[in-house]
């Protein structure tokens, strides 16, 4: 008799799990170009998005971001050479990062550095920011530059290392601490959408669309460290009506496993989509300690990700075994992008990376 119960029971547990996992990204048939933001570590992870699939993302916000493939897959590189930089650990010279982001582009690994010149970058640092070095952002903008990409700079606010607001989060804007959200009478996310993505209508007075939870589990694993859910936007006019997409990366200890939903409700992109039509994409990275070290939840823009992809380059399938993922590349992103554009499922998605117009 005991063990006749036993089936019953692992039925029982699969039916609760599949019954508590989040709903899977709705496809809403959105625009296929996006643009993307982020803050810290999001705030690099947006750029490399943005420079590995210039094709598709045309423009990025970076509040305490540094340049493109800074880190060159070394963690020591990361927090010294890339955030703290000194007479002993400099920042890596603009023409090396260059040249590595044009041999990667000649070899097809990401796409052709010249859409950069008709792309946009809004670019942020603190005067209270000692996390990440107003140097390191300083080399991003002469990054975009030696590409011919249009920027901005707003380096006199009293900031911390936060996403900075209106009126949302710590009210001491020089602060550095949780949920790393600053109030500081600056609304840093609308500022950067109508850069990127203007002329744009004010604001709505509040929220009135619908932030749910997707899960995350169909575009990325444990060595991805993206959590199980991610968090989604929807304006209402964006459930019957086409509209742009943008994404908003998080910061380190700003995810869903540290702060619940905070970042998703108050970096202040919501009330811009509301009345702009702009769906807004909330992926969620979370802590590993095992196998994958990246205990502070931050995105992949050092290399802790090494994953095997093939030998064929970026458009076929990274399941398949080759050599390691490198960190500049995003493919989960931009599979997650591409659920909410075409209505992909990501399970099948090889075709869709061979499709020419339609590389992830």
């Amino acid at each position: 008799m005991r063990n006749a119960v036993k089936p019953y029971a692992v039925v029982c547990v699969l039916v609760c799990v599949q019954a508590w996992a989040a709903p899977p990204l709705p496809p809403l048939g959105a625009d296929g170009t996006a643009t993307v933001s982020g803050v810290s570590s999001g705030a690099y992870m947006a750029v490399q998005l943005h420079v590995a699939h210039s094709s598709r993302i045309k423009g990025a916000g970076a509040l305490a971001g540094g340049p493109y493939y800074c880190a060159q897959g070394s963690l020591w590189t990361a927090y010294y050479n890339c955030m703290k930089p000194g007479a002993f650990t400099p920042l890596p010279s603009l023409a090396t990062l260059k040249n590595a982001t044009d041999r990667l582009a000649a070899a097809g690994r990401i796409d052709p550095t010249a859409n950069l010149a008709s792309a946009r970058a809004w670019l942020f640092t603190g005067t209270h920011d000692d996390t990440v070095a107003r140097a390191v952002v300083e080399e991003l903008q002469a990054f975009y530059a030696a590409y011919k990409t249009a920027t901005v700079l707003v380096r006199d606010k009293p900031a911390g290392h936060a996403m900075i607001t209106l009126d949302a989060g710590n009210k001491d804007c020089g602060a550095t601490r949780s949920p790393f959200i600053n109030d500081c009478d600056y609304d840093a996310a609308g500022v950067l959408l109508q850069y990127l993505a203007g002329p744009l209508a004010p604001p709505a007075a509040s929220p009135s669309g619908r932030l749910q939870s997707f899960d995350q589990t169909l575009f990325g694993g444990y060595e991805s460290s993206m959590d199980d859910e991610g968090y989604v936007y929807i304006p209402k006019d964006c459930e019957t009506q086409r509209c742009r997409v943008h994404v908003a990366f998080h910061g380190c200890r700003q995810g869903r496993g540290a702060v619940n939903d905070t970042f998703a409700r108050e970096a202040g992109y919501n009330r811009w989509a509301d009345t702009n039509r702009i769906v807004v994409l909330y992926p969620q990275a979370i802590a590993r300690w095992w196998w994958v070290y990246n205990p502070d939840g931050c995105w992949d823009w050092w290399g802790y990700n090494r994953r095997p992809i093939p030998h064929q380059g970026r458009r076929a399938d990274p399941r398949r075994h080759g050599h390691a993922q490198p960190p500049w590349r995003a493919p989960e992103i931009m599979e997650a992008i591409a659920s909410i554009t075409w209505g992909c499922s990501p399970i099948a998605s090889s075709s869709l990376r061979a499709t020419p117009g339609r590389v992830l």
